[in-house]
């Protein structure tokens, strides 16, 4: 997504949208959003502020920050997915998921090679003990 082309974009809403599941769950927000944009002369709009969509919150608080950061009339940027440009968002999602999963592979090597050191180790011990 990081690769995708960007295009200059306008807000053309951005509002709390809330929701209740059923009557005894509690109330769910987010910010319902809509933008314009142009693809090689074509225009579309637009829905996602991440590729994952806009996220529900529990908190009302956090849907109207993102409101307030993405006001209507507001020009920003938005990248496309040039395989289907009727898809864009206005922010790539962060790097950090793929980061943390290879931070446990560091603990999972470092395990092998201790368990390959400690096997080479002992052969190597038993091969100068029949030496001798």
């Amino acid at each position: 997504m990081r690769t995708w082309p960007e295009v200059r974009c306008i807000i053309l809403s951005s509002e709390v949208e809330e929701r209740r599941h059923d009557s005894n769950s509690p109330l769910e927000y987010r910010q319902n959003l809509s933008f314009g944009y142009e693809w090689q002369g074509e225009s579309y709009t637009g829905d996602h502020l991440t590729l994952r969509g806009n996220p529900w919150s529990s908190k009302r608080e956090l849907a109207e920050a993102r409101v307030a950061k993405y006001p209507v009339g507001q020009i920003i940027t938005c990248r496309i997915d040039p395989q289907n440009p009727g898809f864009a968002v206005l922010k790539p999602d962060s790097l950090g998921p793929g980061y943390s999963i290879w931070f446990p592979g560091l603990f999972v090597i470092g395990g092998l090679g201790i368990t390959f050191r400690a096997i080479t180790g002992k052969k190597a011990m038993n091969s100068a003990k029949r030496a001798d």
